[in-house]
């Protein structure tokens, strides 16, 4: 048969690009986006997806192989200075190749760059996230900590820029999707919890944690700082903050409620007291999509929930006696100012010490809670000040964590 070319194909005009920034690209949300970005290549009619840079901090194989694997190579890749010196693991990387934070600001406010998702764990990722949102770009925010440490601040700049902040995490971008555009009619956000690990654990149990029990998450995988966090619900209590600014609601309007099948990942209470819910199998690439084509839906990798499989959904009233990681997360939703900053801090300081198996881990919230207090609250910081107040945190946790 003669091989011919459609001349409708043919004079069919180029999808205009749409280029990511993934900053974090290594870890867990930074792989799954790759996955999600190489999909809508092919399942996306309007727009031609491309991964424009990525970032990564220790894995610089992880790196080097997701540029590989890219369709269109990325335009640049983003080593943390720890790793500057070896970038053996680049070679045959025809892009440009930085080192530093210098360098993930500028990926993250590059002209060409149309999303910049944010998945840089922990405090970490603020400053590349902030002047995305400062450039306008719309930010797909999966670092949590980035609104916890400075909400005011980010909603402030959103505002001014006209940046676009859709959640990634897969709660808020439930409690995203069930608001759409009745936001004045919404009573309450109802955060659902899998309960981690010791959903069932007494107090006593859970003075005798290991950190291979605590890392034992029944439902989601997850990096080893995210997996403590699910463990003590303060990963719940971020939540609690994150969901105050993303969505403008006061912390009385927010509750928890343990969920452990994980199919039902957040739910809005409106004003007549009907409650709607997003369902979906625990799978990162369905938040992950939404934020990257809203408000358009698309055909998607992500896992179908099987209806042909009995099942059972349970909602329980979230323990705060035995979980007092919450109490935490509703007392700095409520002040705002410096507290989040100094609670994130305090708490990422505190998991690396029991993750070193310096302190139990029945102490890591009680420590956040000991520098939460002994620190001078400012209701209107600046981000001089909460990077200042976040070194005071990390140094204080340290302290409180040494033997007596």
């Amino acid at each position: 048969m003669a091989s011919f070319r459609d001349p409708a194909v043919a004079s069919a005009p180029a999808r205009p690009l749409r280029r990511v920034a993934v900053l974090g690209a290594t870890g867990s949300i930074g792989t799954a986006t790759a996955e999600v970005i190489r999909h809508l290549q092919s399942a996306d009619p309007d727009y031609d997806w491309r991964l424009w840079s990525a970032s990564g901090h220790r894995n610089l194989e992880l790196l080097a192989k997701i540029a590989a694997e890219a369709t269109h190579c990325p335009r640049s890749l983003i080593a943390s200075a720890a790793r500057a010196g070896s970038p053996r693991a680049m070679t045959g990387f025809a892009g440009t190749i930085a080192h530093g934070p210098e360098a993930l600001v500028t990926a993250a406010t590059d002209d060409d760059v149309d999303v910049v998702v944010a998945a840089i764990v922990g405090r970490a990722g603020l400053e590349s996230t902030l002047a995305a949102v400062q450039s306008g770009k719309r930010v797909a925010l999966a670092n949590k900590e980035t609104l916890v440490v400075a909400g005011p601040i980010v909603s402030q700049q959103c505002r001014q820029s006209g940046a676009e902040l859709l959640p990634v995490d897969s709660e808020h971008s439930a409690l995203f999707q069930c608001i759409g555009d009745r936001a004045g009619d919404v009573e309450r956000l109802i955060l659902t919890a899998s309960g981690g690990p010791f959903r069932t654990w007494s107090r006593s149990q859970m003075d005798q944690a290991t950190v291979e029990s605590a890392l034992n998450h029944p439902t989601w995988d997850m990096g080893a700082k995210i997996t403590i966090d699910s463990a003590t619900m303060m990963n719940k209590a971020l939540e609690i903050i994150e969901a105050r600014w993303l969505f403008d609601v006061p912390a009385d309007r927010i509750e928890v409620v343990i969920h452990p099948q994980s199919i039902v990942h957040s739910l809005v209470e409106f004003c007549d007291h009907s409650v709607i819910s997003q369902w979906s199998p625990p799978d990162m690439r369905l938040p992950i999509q939404y934020a990257l084509t809203y408000p358009r839906r698309l055909p998607g990798i992500a896992k179908r929930w099987d209806r042909t499989r009995p099942s059972s959904l349970e909602m329980i009233p979230a323990d705060r006696d035995r979980f007092p990681a919450l109490d935490l997360g509703f007392e700095v939703a409520g002040c705002g100012g410096t507290a989040g900053a100094v609670l994130n801090a305090a708490n990422e300081v505190a998991v690396g010490l029991f993750l070193g198996g310096q302190i139990r881990f029945t102490e890591i919230v009680p420590i956040c809670r000991k520098v939460l207090e002994s620190h001078t609250f400012d209701a209107s910081p600046t981000l001089s000040d909460l990077v200042r107040l976040d070194d005071w945190a990390r140094e204080e946790a340290r302290r409180a964590g040494k033997p007596n």
